[in-house]
């Protein structure tokens, strides 16, 4: 049995900078996941970075949800992407959070405690502090993301199906109460 993580990393507080979380947390309330040989955990990993690394290192699987920064790129353009294989464009010098979480699973491979890394990232708008929500290039950026993933786990075997009509617009104003910087877990 193989133990996969989806890691919602981001600031809530800080618009586009939450949509890791938030679209993690979106994920978690509208599907339910089987698989008969892996279990999937789904995880608000905030603005944690290396104090989730005794978590991650758990796992066999790591699937991080997060901005990315690109010279190349438009706001709300998706990436998904094997983390040993970063596309050149990907420029990890954006937010503080970014940062932290590239600096993270760099020690994590120095130590080889790192599992195998998928990121599904998308360039922001901008960064606003103390703004909840998307802006509207983050928002359209939603369905591409979500068939992405779900795409991704059904390729590995898990039967997803959908237990709500539930959209983003619907987590997003609880999303300071459901985890914001620290880890919340859920089992599928």
């Amino acid at each position: 049995m193989s133990n996969i993580l989806l890691l919602g990393i981001g600031n809530v507080l800080y618009a586009d900078e939450g949509v890791g979380v938030h679209f993690t947390n979106y994920i978690k309330d509208k599907y339910q996941f089987r698989h008969t040989e892996h279990q999937l955990d789904i995880i608000d990993g905030g603005t944690l970075a290396q104090g989730l690394i005794p978590l991650i290192s758990r796992y066999d699987k790591l699937i991080i949800v997060d901005t990315v920064n690109c010279t190349t790129a438009n706001p709300g353009e998706v990436y998904f992407f094997d983390f040993d294989q970063a596309p050149a464009e990907i420029d990890w010098q954006g937010s503080a959070h970014e940062v932290e979480m590239l600096q993270t699973l760099t020690m994590m491979d120095m130590v080889g405690d790192r599992p195998q890394t998928q990121v599904l990232g998308v360039v922001p708008t901008v960064i606003e502090p103390m703004t909840l929500g998307l802006t509207p290039s983050l928002h359209a950026a939603i369905p591409l993301m979500e068939r992405t993933l779900i795409n991704y786990l059904e390729q590995l075997g898990f039967n997803t199906q959908a237990q709500t009509q539930i959209t983003i617009d619907e987590v997003i104003p609880d999303a300071y109460k459901r985890g914001g910087n620290h880890a919340t877990s859920d089992s599928v």
